[in-house]
């Protein structure tokens, strides 16, 4: 089974994508939060230095008292964690500064710190803010703080006898206090690094905790359940899955348990009804077995009734013909010489009397044919030859019954095997059959030819007579039923066919309307391991 198959696999995944996303978001924020904590407060703190710088000057510059302005910043520029301190009047030129260099340089007041007093063609004002502040790059590679303070012309100012400034000037300068924040950078850093850190320690410890609980609470016992599954899959109900706890888990082992026992009990009263079912369909098979033999026995003794009732009848009636002709010769004979007349008659009688011992004899004859179960030896044969030689042999009685025959059959020769001598009697006695059904003359058709598959042959014999009634067709094959009348059938012709055919391991159809005509299809196959090689090889014998 795939890993992501597994339900324990599938948890621990999402316990593991859960816990990354909320680290992540969380400590993201954490930094954020801390590193907006440590700018306000570095502001803060700038901004109450610049503040400081502001009101220690404050004296001084009433007293326009430059050198004690100029030491005081000194002084304070050069505590640690001060850039530069940098005065600028209010066209933006650098009046004073911590920096060599400085001094008399301009600031852009266009920039975006000084907007807020400097406003486009505007002259300078003051707004009410008291710091502005700036973050920017230095060029040592480090950010840097910039409080900007406007120095505003306070009442003091412009009524004092030193300085020139109006009233109106609402600003004097800006005060300019840059701080280096690569100390609180280096300790956000640092910040992040560990916050990040106890992140993934979190992650990892959670998730490797809870892989561990996942594993013991939920895969080892589904991993039990699974194997109890596959234990009664293969039949084994015996099996008992050993799971101790009292959750959800715990009870569906016991409740699988307790199916289990239950299947192995249904099991056991299944198997113990199934044998004394066995042995009840054996009593009952024994008794049925009997049953079938006596009513086989039965019906053997009622087919051989009915039979000997049937030969009894087709034999008695020209057994009394003859017996009738025979006394009535004797009487003339007794009389003395008889006359010409008299000897006509008497050749006439005769000659019934040998009419009605010969239909004897074919009663006999088809009567033994219809009960052989021996067949002749199988052999390779042309069936269009053994077709042609029956024609010739029914040729007399064509020419007598004024029929003509019309033949449909293939040019190259047909070989099956078979018992030629019973296929050719089969044969003669379809043909017969349908010269009789033409008494007034007509058409005996004959036609042949080999299915798609190469394995069955097809044999028609048609005729346009008088056809078969629809309710006699299904007797058509039972012994002794005949539709001829005057006593001229003696019913065993197509039961012989019949028999024939089917030794032959084939099957024979019949279609027929009323005054229309008869076919009668002959399916015989043509290889014996196709079909019935093993009746073929060993014929059954009585």
């Amino acid at each position: 089974m795939k890993l992501t198959n597994y339900l324990a696999f599938r948890l621990f995944v999402i316990v593991l994508l859960v816990m990354l996303a909320s680290t992540a978001i969380f400590t993201v924020f954490t930094v954020r939060w801390q590193a907006e904590k440590y700018l306000a407060t570095t502001t803060d703190w700038a901004l109450r230095t610049s503040d400081l710088i502001k009101r220690s000057t404050h004296y001084s510059m009433l007293e326009n008292r430059r050198e004690d302005i100029y030491r005081t910043i000194n002084t304070l520029g050069s505590e640690p964690g001060i850039e530069r301190i940098r005065i600028y009047n209010k066209r933006g030129e650098v009046t004073y500064s911590t920096v060599d260099g400085e001094i008399g340089k301009y600031v852009n007041v266009n920039a975006e710190a000084c907007n807020v007093c400097h406003s486009p063609g505007k002259p300078l004002h003051a707004n009410g803010t008291t710091a502005l502040t700036r973050i920017f790059q230095s060029p040592k590679g480090y950010r840097v703080l910039g409080v900007i303070t406007p120095i505003k012309n306070e009442p003091g100012c412009y009524n004092a006898p030193c300085h020139e400034h109006p009233a109106s000037q609402t600003v004097l300068g800006v005060l300019d206090v840059m701080l280096p924040l690569k100390d609180m950078d280096a300790g956000l850093s640092q910040l992040q690094h560990t916050t990040y850190l106890g992140g993934a320690l979190m992650v990892v410890t959670v998730t490797l905790f809870s892989g561990i609980f996942i594993w013991l609470m939920v895969n080892i016992p589904v991993r039990k359940l699974t194997e109890g599954t596959h234990e009664i899959t293969k039949g084994n109900l015996d099996y008992r899955i050993k799971v101790r706890s009292s959750d959800e888990i715990g009870y569906l082992a016991d409740s699988f348990n307790t199916m289990t026992e239950e299947l192995g009990r249904a099991r056991d009263e299944l198997t113990e009804w199934a044998q004394t079912l066995e042995q009840r369909v054996e009593q009952k098979t024994d008794e049925l077995r009997r049953a079938l033999s006596n009513m086989v026995q039965v019906e053997k003794m009622a087919s051989l009734g009915k039979l000997a009732a049937s030969v009894a009848h087709e034999l008695n009636n020209p057994l009394a013909g003859i017996l009738a002709y025979s006394k009535l010769l004797k009487k003339k004979i007794a009389k003395g010489n008889p006359s010409p007349e008299d000897s006509k008659e008497i050749e006439s009688e005769l000659g019934m009397i040998a009419d009605e011992s010969a239909r004897c004899g074919n009663i006999v004859n088809n009567l033994l044919l219809f009960s052989r179960q021996k067949v002749g030896e199988f052999q390779p044969q042309n069936l269009k030859a053994i077709i042609e030689q029956s024609l010739k042999l029914i040729a007399h009685h064509l020419s007598m019954n004024n029929v003509r025959c019309e033949t449909a059959l293939p040019e190259e020769p047909v070989e099956a095997i078979c018992d030629p001598q019973q296929v050719e009697q089969a044969l003669i006695a379809l043909e017969i059959n349908a010269i009789e059904a033409m008494p007034g003359g007509g058409t005996l058709r004959i036609g042949m030819k080999v299915s798609q598959n190469k394995k069955d042959v097809e044999i028609k014999v048609g005729d346009n007579g008088i056809g078969i009634m629809a309710e006699d067709l299904e007797h058509i094959f039972e012994p002794f039923f005949t539709t001829k009348r005057d006593g001229k059938g003696t019913g065993l012709g197509l039961a012989v066919v019949h028999g024939i055919i089917e030794r032959h391991n084939g099957r024979i159809e019949v279609e027929s309307k009323p005054n229309i005509g008869t076919v009668f299809t002959v399916i015989l196959p043509l290889n014996p391991n196709d079909a019935g090689a093993a009746k073929f090889a060993s014929p059954q014998k009585n």
